[in-house]
């Protein structure tokens, strides 16, 4: 830890990004009294700590007052998921020896960059929440959990709340916010996981309800099942990535096909335990790595950062390119993929749209779009036909997304 002070409080700072204009935050005030000026409106879920958001330059932090040894471990524990390429918000600084102008002392707080296009679950339920969206947030948390546990790490305070997520291709991705209860292991017993998901149906449980309250669940939804809904998935997706499976002699093309199902699913499969019993069968089990298979060949193939469920659709843009094409290698069909297809596409997007999705997201829309217009018509209406009857007839209509933020996130120039 390095000691820095401010013209108006001396503090100290531990960073993982040298950014001089912490120094110019209001830290002798208590985080509930900064002024207005300094603050960025943003939607947030329920918290037990006070968080305010600001601006520093062209990104915004996520600033929580917390106590220092809170502030440290979480702080540790994110830079650690950080490194393992886990989905989760990203640590910035821990500012600590805070005090008031009166020389009384201020709680420590914890800095972590806030996610662009993303949104708490209670953002995404202004209008009455939906059984099919319902679904879909909670099949992102369930992956999120799956593949927190499949690094050992154990969440200890798992819910919506504690959750950000982001549009992926007609489903949501999740990323952890709140890390505070959590640990890091080699792996985790059947008796930690089991702790986890019990956490998680009580947090949700009690969320549901609170929804429900306030007018937002849909009358069909009931908050019990709902909570027991997230247990279940989860324990779907992990039967699937993890049981053993016996597989008769002559049948081992069976091995390639649970392969392949996993990567479908998104998971890498780093190796294949194979051990032969009694009968002549195979017993197989995989050694799931992580989540991530598609977005990583396609940032591997184009250098594209894409969501997993956008990476799919982006892939099978890109080899239905390929097989239209002169026969050329991945890696060329790729980049030819990218200049001549994906980035005239981003580009015909007008300037005042382009705050309300991401390029890969919007990408993903368009593709969904030109297909229902070809299948109304009968024939391939072509990309060029479809980008501008997206932008007229659905992208201008839709809600601003990033303008949620309340402030132009778009770098200058």
């Amino acid at each position: 830890m390095s000691a820095v002070s401010s013209q108006t409080c001396p503090v100290r700072i531990t960073s993982a990004l040298v950014d001089p204009a912490l120094l110019d935050l209001p830290w002798s005030t208590p985080l509930a009294d900064w002024p207005a000026r300094h603050l960025v409106a943003l939607p947030q879920g329920i918290s037990r700590h006070i968080v305010r958001f600001v601006r520093l330059g062209e990104y915004v932090y996520a600033v929580k007052e917390t106590g220092e040894r809170v502030a440290e471990r979480e702080y540790d524990l994110l830079r650690a998921l950080e490194r393992i390429d886990f989905p989760s918000v990203e640590a910035i600084a821990i500012v600590a020896d805070r005090q008031s102008d009166d020389g009384e002392p201020l709680d420590p707080v914890l800095i972590t960059r806030h996610l662009q296009f993303s949104l708490p679950y209670r953002a995404l339920f202004s209008h009455t929440l939906r059984p099919e969206t319902m679904g879909r947030l909670l099949d992102a948390l369930a992956a999120l959990i799956v593949r927190m546990h499949l690094t050992g790490f154990f969440w200890g305070d798992c819910s919506l709340s504690n959750t950000l997520f982001r549009r992926d291709a007609g489903a949501f991705a999740a990323y952890l916010v709140d890390a505070e209860t959590g640990a890091l292991h080699r792996s985790l017993s059947n008796g930690q996981r089991g702790e986890d998901l019990e956490i998680a149906r009580v947090n949700i449980f009690g969320e549901a309800l609170d929804l429900q309250a306030a007018g937002l669940l849909h009358e069909s939804i009931d908050p019990e099942t709902v909570c027991e809904e997230v247990v279940q998935r989860y324990e779907r997706l992990w039967h699937e990535i993890t049981y053993e499976q016996q597989i008769e002699r002559e049948a081992r093309h069976d091995i390639e096909g649970r392969i392949r199902r996993l990567n479908e699913l998104g998971f890498d499969v780093a190796e294949v335990a194979m051990s032969t019993i009694d009968d002549g069968r195979y017993l197989v089990r995989p050694k799931v790595v992580d989540a991530g298979y598609h977005a990583r060949r396609l940032m591997r193939l184009t250098g594209l950062d894409a969501e997993e469920n956008q990476a799919r659709k982006l892939l099978n843009d890109l080899d239905a390119y390929r097989a239209e094409s002169v026969p050329l290698a991945e890696q060329q069909a790729a980049h030819r993929w990218l200049t001549e297809v994906f980035e005239p596409v981003v580009r015909a997007v007008p300037a005042h749209l382009r705050r309300k999705l991401e390029p890969q997201e919007l990408f993903t829309q368009i593709i969904e779009h030109k297909w229902l217009l070809s299948e109304q018509a009968g024939r391939d209406v072509g990309m060029g036909p479809a980008v501008q009857s997206f932008l007229s007839e659905v992208l201008v209509h839709r809600p601003d997304e990033q303008a949620v933020l309340g402030v132009d996130l778009t770098p200058a120039g």
